[in-house]
Parts: structure tokens; sequence; C-alpha cells
């Protein structure tokens, strides 16, 4: 295959190692949830708190901190 002329490719790097702490904190919340369930809609149940949490987190500290 012919490479074109003009043409240029952009590699982004930044954002690996956010995206892992993110992954880790994610799986965590997931894990912590997890515990207390006992059947399927349980784990349903702790897999949309796993991903809503850190929203929540930020709404009560911005509610203490006035905003």
């Amino acid at each position: 295959m012919a490479k074109r002329e003009g043409t240029t490719v952009n590699i982004f790097k930044d954002h690996g190692p956010s995206g892992f702490a993110a992954f880790v904190a994610f799986v965590g919340a997931f894990v912590y949830f997890a515990r207390d369930a006992h059947n399927f809609s349980g784990y349903v149940n702790a897999f949309i708190d796993a991903i809503v949490w850190p929203g929540i987190v930020v709404y009560h500290v911005l509610r203490v901190l006035g905003a």
C-alpha cells in the first residue's frame, strides 16, 4: 500500500496513567459494592453503582463547599 504525501498520523499517549487509575478505581468500587450481592440483579446494581459513585462524591463535595 502506497503512502500518500501530506497525510499525518497523530498518536496520543497522554491519558494512559489516568485511564489506568480510573479503571483500577472502577474495579475496586465494583468489588466493594458487589460484596453484598446475592443474585444477578445485585451484581447489576453494583456495576451501576461503581460507574456512578464518582459523580455522587463530587456532588456532595460541592454541596459541602457551598457551590
